[in-house]
């Protein structure tokens, strides 16, 4: 955590020192991404280890960790919405909302990695809150990098990789699910259903 923590402050002021103009957008641009490239193996470490096998087992036995990576990435660039707060220029309350919710998520989750604290939720809580707030997450950052103007490459560059990374994730959750459900059937020795 302390070295997510501490390569995203990097990123953020090697961007603001790139800028030039000493504007935080660049610095906000960078600790987002970083963030998400933390978050998105956390996010898919499981389905692909159902779709792949045991090649991406250790993606999914560290998702706790990388989820508290991404935590701690993401303080940075909370960080730098807060400096841009207290400047005078606070982005619109929509993006208060939307993001803000996610930020809880993400506290949230990090709270409830904490196994006494999670033991304290009834048993059957954890599994819907971590579905929840790990989709609502995913999908501020769908909201995020699908919200470009295309002005050249390299605005391509910028958020299109990472567009389609954040679209992929639920994709590969659902074929992983749908792949063990129609296995369940044939575990149990019931016929399939053809569709």
């Amino acid at each position: 955590m302390a070295t997510a923590f501490c390569a995203a402050l990097a990123l953020a002021i090697g961007a603001m020192a790139v800028a030039h103009d000493g504007r935080i957008g660049l610095g906000l641009a960078v600790t987002a991404r970083f963030a998400f490239l933390l978050f998105w193996p956390a996010y898919v470490g499981s389905p692909l280890t159902s779709l792949f096998g045991n090649a991406f087992l250790p993606l999914k036995s560290r998702a706790r960790e990388l989820g508290l990576c991404f935590a701690a990435a993401i303080a940075v660039h909370l960080g730098l919405v807060a400096i841009i707060c207290l400047a005078g220029h606070p982005p619109p309350l929509m993006t208060f909302v939307i993001f803000g919710t996610a930020a809880g998520c993400t506290y949230l989750l990090a709270l409830l990695s904490v196994r006494r604290v999670r033991e304290a939720l009834p048993a059957n809580l954890w599994p819907p809150i971590r579905f929840v707030a790990m989709n609502y997450i995913l999908f501020a950052f769908i909201r995020d990098f699908s919200s470009f103007q295309t002005y050249g490459l390299k605005d391509v560059v910028k958020y299109l990789p990472f567009l389609a990374l954040a679209i992929c994730a639920p994709i590969l959750r659902l074929a992983a699910w749908a792949k063990t459900a129609l296995r369940a059937p044939a575990k149990m020795g019931l016929p399939r259903q053809s569709p």
